[in-house]
């Protein structure tokens, strides 16, 4: 089968960084699907895991934790799927991932493709909504059901891919959101999303925060630098309010204002289910099932902005090379093997 990956971890300029290779078709066993993939995403997860080290594998390693297509065998212990179903998945950080023609995937992190989408917006959503969905719902412990109506989430980061769906997620919930934008088209592209309410990330928070009304919010979801906002998130919040971060750390974070406030802080790490096995590990499958009764139903918005084709190294590098300018409005996504 054709698919894409790397032996040496190299500046995306370089072009062995992501090189076409021909591997084995794998076999479905277990609660494992054998997926043909027809679209895939990008993350910075996999820019994170490309960037330049100094370390080589010993057989080509395939990255990209976003897919959709279709099942073409499964396990013999598999219940939830059958042969010809379309799907929509991110799949596992430690197995081999979608950038190839077919990859093996456990059938609890697999969602029923929403039907009113292409493969390639289909493919866009996985990874972004999983860690949107957990942040807030089960991270920062917001209710699905309404129960929070009317309290306030700032998104900081509110225009990229996590944010873009995760804003959604919160007016669904009933919540007044606030998100943090930069250009013109990202304010542009938020408010097309339903966000009403927005602040230059740029500028000091907390003046624009109190211009808006909102000089304290219940919640923050940070999809940005912790280190840059932590000490401004805990002036923000109120007392008691609840914080949930994606972008671990880089030096050590002060928690005296947090004490003083009984401030809760939570990561989120969508890949964590999946690694460890949790017993719950099926809520993954629950969860990207709601997500495409909503996507039908027209309660939320697919968050695709941009697409290449065909799935090649060529063309994947391009994406990674446009995802690392932090740029990114949206998700991007590939289509179609050459």
């Amino acid at each position: 089968m054709k698919a894409i990956a790397l032996t040496r971890y190299l500046p995306i300029t370089n072009p062995e960084s992501l090189v076409d290779v021909e591997l084995p078709k794998p076999e479905a066993s277990g609660r494992d699907l054998l997926v043909r993939v027809e679209a895939i995403s990008v993350n910075p997860v996999d820019t994170k895991v490309r960037s330049p080290k100094d370390k080589v594998e010993p057989a080509p390693k395939v990255l990209g934790w976003d897919a959709a297509g279709v099942v073409e065998t499964v396990g013999a212990d598999v219940t939830l799927f059958k042969p010809g179903d379309a799907v929509y998945y991110a799949g596992e950080i430690g197995r081999p991932g979608s950038n190839a023609q077919f990859q093996l995937v456990d059938e609890r992190l697999v969602g029923r493709k929403p039907r009113t989408l292409d493969y390639a917006q289909a493919a866009a959503l996985p990874l972004t909504t999983i860690t949107a969905y957990e942040a807030m719902f089960e991270r920062l412990g917001i209710s699905v059901d309404g129960a929070d109506r009317g309290k306030s989430l700032l998104i900081i980061g509110a225009a990229g891919g996590v944010g873009s769906i995760a804003l959604q997620l919160a007016r669904l919930a009933g919540l007044t959101v606030i998100g943090t934008v930069g250009r013109a088209e990202t304010r542009e592209w938020t408010a097309s999303l339903g966000l009403e309410l927005s602040i230059d990330h740029g500028q000091p928070l907390p003046e624009q925060l109190s211009a808006l009304g909102h000089a304290e919010v219940d919640y923050v979801l940070n999809l940005n630098n912790t280190d840059r906002y932590w000490d401004v998130i805990a002036e923000v919040l109120k007392p008691r309010g609840k914080v949930c971060s994606i972008v671990e750390n880089s030096g050590p974070l002060n928690q005296a204002p947090y004490k003083t406030k009984n401030l809760t802080h939570a990561w989120e790490h969508m890949f964590v289910r999946g690694v460890f096995k949790t017993a719950d590990m099926i809520e993954i499958h629950h969860l990207l099932n709601r997500v495409a009764d909503w996507i039908d139903q027209g309660t939320l918005k697919p968050t695709l902005t941009d697409r290449l084709a065909p799935i090649n190294a060529a063309k994947l590098r391009e994406a990674h090379m446009q995802l690392e300018t932090g740029r990114t409005i949206g998700k991007l996504a590939l289509i179609g093997w050459s």
